[in-house]
């Protein structure tokens, strides 16, 4: 047993509200410069549609991910090795721009300077990419709240799947929103996939990044992950990706995404895992076996073995009792809530969700039942016109049985809370026909409901004695040994140029302190700062001056900053 520790991400989708908060403050944070205008490390789809870049989960079409070859063994979609280096100068499997969408602006300079006319002037839209005046025709969210449905949703390449009747009728049914960032694999194929090494999950977290020093831009990367999350800066030739804010969470602040939700629906903690299980868990023969691999190498933070294992793998304490503490553990592991996106790709996404049960409801109440009468709910769940199979093709490879009962739980608790809000005795067997006790109900429903800010993120802090070791470390894919399928390190295209930068980790210990602080600046000699925005310009303020040898103040009466010199 090898033990790891994988920072990851659970999203309730029943709160996002899509209000694309968590979209524009990535965007200003990371990706608002020359070179990324069409990129997007978050963005938040409508669902139904075809997502960003369009029709992505099509894999027969992009090849991203893993499969199971003919002899058993995993092997990326993308082909072998020798066929990957044959075509390295030519990646023909890319989404263009017009899968993504073409980035513009306003031509604002005619408003400005347009002399006055008997007509308003218009500023036209004019490509970023080229300069010249441009139409717009798609963008990162040109399927938000089912605009133009069906023509659009019916390129969904989830809804080609699902049955007729549910994709007839699915615009009456009802929408939700799955905002959708990095997945951070336990086993990325963006890692597997770059001939140059440039891509690599840290070891101390899990975290996947991108060596722009390493990297030479062949792009193999983009189509080897399947979420389609690697993109490339056409400016600078390099790849770019999500880092999920690792000068953040380096010090136990969360991403800039989960920071601004409005909704509060994102959770960030560590997982520890076995990496010796990885390659098993990943090669299991049924895609619908997939979700249930992949939490058998998830590890129990509170088994002795388990703790002996990871203290003797390097993993501080502080680290392990994160674990034990961490909120994606619990709904992924204790709660069972939380699925992965698409675990038929074979990555190990460790960005998981938790289906949305809201539209059940609100059909219940529609037809003027109890929306949250347990009994009904179980019924709705079941019988009701609800796009299961939808879900159960996102986050469960096609197993509706899986959805269903994660849907069954939150309704038992919303069930089970009401009782106890409205001052009823508790209903324990409604707990008890999910599975549960009524102390795990509400365990859950503090969780998901009421939690504090500490409790949605449990983000432990890198060990700034640590750092020459822990910086940047080039841990690869977890696949990417001797004649196995990954590509980095190998080959004529395979070596490293140059050394990685390290990281200070002291100076984002300083980060923390400043982003933690009341305000946006906290200094330690706040009391003997002066404050200009009390002054009324008259005279000199108290404090701005050094005080003189004979204590008469800091400045001389005939100063000209003084219009009322006192003696």
């Amino acid at each position: 047993m090898r033990v790891m520790a994988q920072m990851g991400m659970v999203m309730n989708l029943d709160k996002c509200i899509g209000c694309h908060t968590c979209s524009v403050t990535c965007k200003q944070a990371w990706t608002n410069r020359s070179g990324v205008e069409y990129v997007w490390f978050n963005n938040v789809e409508t669902r139904p549609g075809q997502g960003y870049p369009r029709t992505y989960e099509d894999q027969e079409k992009w090849r991203g991910g893993w499969q199971v070859g003919r002899n058993g063994k995993l092997q990326l979609r993308t082909g072998s090795r020798l066929s990957r280096l044959l075509t390295i100068f030519s990646s023909p499997k890319l989404p263009s721009i017009e899968e993504y969408y073409e980035p513009w602006t306003y031509d604002y300079e005619t408003l400005t300077n347009a002399p006055v006319q008997e007509h308003t002037p218009v500023a036209r839209p004019r490509s970023l990419l080229t300069n010249k005046p441009m139409n717009i025709e798609w963008s990162a969210n040109w399927d938000d709240n089912l605009g133009g449905a069906p023509e659009l949703t019916q390129d969904d390449p989830v809804l080609k799947k699902i049955s007729a009747e549910i994709k007839e009728k699915f615009e009456q049914t009802y929408m939700f929103y799955l905002p959708r960032i990095c997945e951070h694999c336990i086993n990325p194929s963006c890692a597997a996939s770059c001939p140059s090494g440039a891509i690599y999950k840290r070891e101390e977290d899990g975290i996947v990044l991108v060596d722009q020093d390493r990297c030479r831009g062949w792009r193999q990367c983009v189509t080897g992950c399947p979420y389609k999350k690697v993109y490339f800066n056409h400016r600078t030739g390099k790849a770019e990706k999500c880092t999920f804010c690792f000068p953040r969470t380096e010090v136990g602040i969360p991403t800039v995404c989960s920071e601004t939700c409005v909704g509060r629906l994102r959770y960030i903690g560590i997982v520890l895992y076995d990496a010796d299980r990885v390659l098993e868990a990943a090669s299991t023969p049924d895609d619908q076996d997939l979700y249930m691999a992949q939490r058998s190498i998830i590890l129990d933070p509170h088994d002795p073995q388990v703790i002996h294992a990871a203290e003797q793998a390097g993993i501080s304490r502080d680290w392990i009792e994160s674990a034990q503490r961490s909120p994606i553990y619990s709904l992924i592991t204790k709660f069972e809530v939380a699925l992965p996106l698409h675990p038929e790709y074979r990555t190990m996404p460790m960005v998981w969700y938790i289906p949305p049960l809201s539209p059940v409801v609100d059909a219940l109440t529609d037809t003027g039942h109890d929306g949250e009468d347990a009994g009904n709910i179980f019924g709705a769940i079941e019988s009701l016109r609800i796009p299961v199979e939808y879900l159960a093709e996102l986050f469960a490879a096609g197993d509706t049985n899986l959805v269903t009962g994660v849907l069954k739980k939150l309704g038992a608790m919303r069930a089970y809370m009401r009782d106890l809000n409205l001052g009823r005795p508790a209903d324990e067997s409604i707990a008890t026909a999910v599975g549960m006790t009524g102390q795990d109900i509400q365990d859950m429903h503090r969780l998901l409901a009421i939690a504090k800010y500490d409790e949605r993120y449990v983000i432990p802090t890198i060990h700034a004695e640590q750092g020459p070791e822990r910086e940047e470390f080039d841990s690869g894919c977890s696949l990417d040994y001797d004649d196995g399928p990954g590509m980095g390190g190998w080959g004529p295209f395979g070596e490293a140029s140059g050394g990685t930068t390290p990281i200070a980790v002291e100076n984002f210990h300083m980060l923390a302190a400043r982003q933690t602080s009341d305000t946006m600046a906290a200094p330690g000699d706040k009391a003997q700062r002066v404050n200009l925005l009390n002054w009324d310009g008259k005279g000199a303020p108290e404090g701005l001056f050094p005080d003189r040898p004979d204590g008469r103040g800091g400045v001389d009466a005939d100063s000209p900053a003084v219009t009322d010199p006192k003696p």
